[in-house]
C-alpha cells in the first residue's frame, strides 16, 4: 500500500514536500514514481526513481525545480518541490512498480496512493 502525504496550500515560489509511505511487501524491490492530476487534465508523469535509487527521471514541466529522493529505512519516497507555480496545482499521487521505472503511461503503473493535494496560488 501507498500513502501520500505532505501536501497542503502555498504561494507561487514556496517550497513543499512530499512523502510516500510504502507498507506491505517492503520485503520487494520496487520502483517508485509521481503522478499529478488538475482538474480537467490527463494524468500528468512528474518524476521517478529505481528502486535504489541510483536512477532518478523528471518531466519537463518541473526539471530543475523537482527532485525526488527515497528513505530505504523508512520505506518512504519524498518529493521535493521547489520554486512551485500556480500551474503545479494539482493532485499529486505516488506510485510504485517492479518493473517500470520511467513511464509516462500511468497504467504501466502497478500500485497507486490515494493522492494529495497541492495547491499553490499567484
Amino acid at each position: 500500500q501507498l500513502q501520500a502525504f505532505g501536501g497542503g496550500v502555498v504561494q507561487a515560489g514556496d517550497s513543499l514536500r512530499l512523502s510516500c509511505a510504502a507498507s506491505g511487501r517492503t520485503d520487494k524491490k520496487y520502483h517508485m514514481g509521481w503522478f499529478r492530476q488538475a482538474p480537467g487534465k490527463e494524468r500528468e508523469y512528474v518524476a521517478s526513481m529505481t528502486w535504489d535509487g541510483l536512477l532518478k527521471y523528471y518531466g519537463e514541466s518541473v526539471k530543475g525545480r523537482f527532485s525526488v529522493s527515497k528513505d530505504t529505512v523508512l520505506y518512504t519516497m519524498y518529493l521535493q518541490m521547489n520554486s512551485l507555480k500556480p500551474e503545479d496545482t494539482a493532485f499529486y499521487y505516488c506510485a510504485a512498480d517492479e518493473h517500470v521505472y520511467f513511464s509516462r503511461q500511468p497504467t504501466r503503473w502497478d500500485y497507486w496512493g490515494q493522492g494529495t493535494q497541492v495547491t499553490v496560488s499567484s
